[in-house]
């Protein structure tokens, strides 16, 4: 296939474009606006890799431009969209951009489908979305048809752009099918998140800002897995289907904060407990039967993979120093600073 990865720059989208790349003989063309979220470093490996030369392009761009996309999706046979602002820190002081990546942008490439099938040129999308669509969830877990219940701006956003791709699909019979992904941690993600802010600021002895209690609960799939089952939906799933992507890997915060620290043999000492951010969801938690049924399981054990991203941190500080620059720091004094001041002991 020829496939168009929006947000390709991105760190699960660029774990996509190194992986499909690797295993399969699929030609990619990346389309990224290089925001903070996006960092063209992710795909050194491809760019400087000549048995991809003919098979890989990278298109500077933005999915609200639908010049742009129209150019970039020429001869394509599916859209896998990555792209979006990722961290729900971020959309609760500025909801804007998040509204517009996730459904503006979303709006043209799901138009930019339509016309193509109108043409007869069918054109599968693949929208990425995220296990928060569903709220905190109490107990149990979450399956596919159970209501959206966003509780963050950013989760709105991509609840918002779910419901446009089934109402496309139910109106003018695109071929959309939608992942929601557990919580994603691995190699190259941005140093927002809590794992690598955690690794990257304790290697510098730095203080470590837990929310609240620490004992909110994720689902922890490693980027690698995340990135697999999203093509295995792109290669076996019908028409107008959501797919939950779990991992079976429940962890509360400090739970995963303990471990990071007894890898990198540093002191509990570093965190510091901060105040809370508003609405921050308790725990999320999915029901991966539909998948499994599809053919798809995680591989990635949470211990084995977050010793290997642990590894991966110490190893390219480089990389992450990059992109810990005065943007970064400004939004770090911005986002914990009045915080850590009245911090207390974990």
């Amino acid at each position: 296939m020829k496939l168009l990865v929006c947000g390709g720059a991105g760190f699960i989208g660029s774990a996509f474009v190194r992986r499909r790349l690797a295993s399969t003989a699929d030609s990619v063309v990346v389309l990224d606006r290089l925001t903070y979220a996006g960092n063209r470093a992710n795909l050194a490996g491809v760019e400087q890799d000549g048995a991809f030369a003919d098979r890989y392009r990278f298109v500077l761009g933005d999915i609200r431009d639908a010049v742009v996309v129209n150019h970039a999706a020429q001869g394509a046979d599916a859209i896998v969209n990555f792209a979006a602002e990722t961290h729900v820190d971020r959309s609760i002081s500025n909801a804007d951009d998040f509204l517009q990546t996730g459904v503006v942008g979303l709006h043209v490439l799901l138009e930019e489908a339509r016309r193509s099938a109108a043409h007869g040129r069918p054109l599968r999308l693949v929208q990425v979305s995220t296990d928060e669509v569903y709220g905190s969830v109490a107990s149990g877990a979450k399956t596919e048809d159970d209501p959206l219940a966003p509780r963050s701006p950013y989760a709105a956003a991509k609840a918002a752009g779910d419901l446009l791709c089934g109402a496309y699909h139910e109106t003018h019979g695109v071929d959309v099918v939608i992942t929601r992904g557990a919580n994603t941690y691995g190699p190259h993600q941005h140093p927002e998140k809590l794992i690598p802010l955690f690794v990257t600021s304790a290697l510098d002895d730095l203080p470590l800002p837990l929310y609240g209690d620490g004992r909110h609960r994720r689902d922890w799939l490693h980027v690698d897995d995340h990135a697999d089952a999203v093509g295995h939906v792109l290669d076996n799933a019908p028409p107008g289907t959501v797919w939950n992507v779990p991992a079976g890997e429940e962890r509360e915060n400090v739970e995963v904060v303990s471990r990071l620290l007894e890898l990198l043999d540093k002191p509990w000492s570093l965190v510091r407990r901060v105040a809370d951010r508003p609405g921050h969801d308790r725990r999320y938690a999915m029901d991966g039967s539909r998948l499994a049924a599809l053919g798809w399981r995680p591989r990635v054990g949470f211990e084995d993979g977050l010793a290997a991203t642990v590894a991966w941190y110490r190893d390219n500080r480089a990389w992450w120093e990059n992109v810990r620059g005065p943007d970064w720091q400004r939004w770090y004094e911005t986002q914990y600073g009045s915080r850590l001041e009245t911090s207390t002991p974990a």
